[in-house]
């Protein structure tokens, strides 16, 4: 059984990694690929399979050690690059998106020792009620948050030569209208017409939103867990290495949000700080448990 998990592991790998190319000539050529978005379609239904089957073979939620978890956030990610897609259909997010979906599923495939692609029984900790509760709702937050960064990272690079002016952001497109009727004068005309937003305007309105609902998703995830730890350990909060930096994953995107509804940064400013989230999201994810230590260890390199 464990021989079919892989194999629809590595099939997900080789359709996103014809996604990759396919991306970025489509790019290139400023047009949507339908065969892209099939594609990536295609990756998560296999992913979907993949999850199940692991479910069905191990019989507990196939999140409990680092490939489960890995392909868990692959199908995360795929799902919310496609409904990002279905908002607004351009190259640019295929592009931007689909080599975090790529990379997860290339370490779990490649990276991993065999002894931790194998289903294993659950630790006392995690026979719980929580686990889908707390373990997914985290999962699909770095989703949101990893899909919605990289769109920002993409801000950075695209329209470099033209002043980012945003007409449609955090303030709504009636602020910047209103702000250029006064900017012109009180016999300005009031007649409205269609504009139309660059690329950059509409990859930071969607990076906005989507890591506002990651940053929602990861709220209730860390509220969960701390509910869960008390169940399991007698402890509200631990200051455990994975929960320290899960915080500091929170403050980064809290402070992002701030920047944008409280300060009225706008493009490629907030754009840095959802950079930075990245690397915290890394770390949180990947770089604590390479350390083994902590009560989020099992089931990772060194733990348990």
């Amino acid at each position: 059984m464990n021989d079919s998990v892989v194999a629809l592991g590595l099939v997900a790998f080789a359709l996103l990694l014809l996604v990759l190319p396919l991306s970025f000539w489509a790019l290139s050529g400023g047009r949507n690929s339908s065969a892209v978005r099939l594609m990536v379609a295609a990756a998560n239904l296999v992913l979907t399979a993949q999850l199940l089957l692991r479910w069905w073979d191990s019989g507990h939620f196939p999140i409990s050690n680092l490939y489960e978890s890995l392909c868990f956030l692959a199908w995360g990610c795929t799902i919310t690059q496609l409904l990002v897609e279905r908002s607004w259909p351009s190259p640019l997010v295929p592009a931007a998106a689909t080599p975090i979906g790529l990379g997860c599923v290339a370490f779990a495939s490649f990276a991993l020792p065999d002894q931790l692609q194998q289903a294993s029984p659950l630790v006392p900790a995690l026979r719980s009620s929580w686990l889908v509760m707390h373990v997914s709702v985290i999962m699909l937050s770095y989703a949101a948050l990893l899909v919605g960064s990289l769109l920002s990272v993409a801000v950075l690079f695209t329209d470099r030569d033209q002043a980012l002016e945003l007409r449609s952001s955090s303030i709504g497109s009636g602020a910047y209208r209103q702000a250029a009727l006064a900017a012109e004068g009180p016999e300005a005309s009031m007649a409205l017409s269609s504009t139309a937003f660059r690329i950059s305007e509409q990859l930071d309105s969607l990076s906005y939103r989507t890591i506002t609902v990651g940053f929602l998703l990861l709220s209730v995830g860390l509220v969960s867990g701390a509910v869960w730890a008390n169940e399991a350990w007698g402890s509200w909060w631990s200051w455990d290495p994975k929960e320290t930096w899960a915080l500091i994953c929170w403050l980064v995107y809290a402070a992002y949000l701030h920047t944008r509804l409280i300060r009225g940064w706008q493009g490629r400013r907030p754009a840095l700080v959802a950079a930075a989230g990245l690397v915290v999201i890394a770390v949180c994810y990947i770089g604590v448990n390479l350390l083994g230590i902590g009560l989020h260890s099992y089931g990772w390199f060194f733990g348990g």
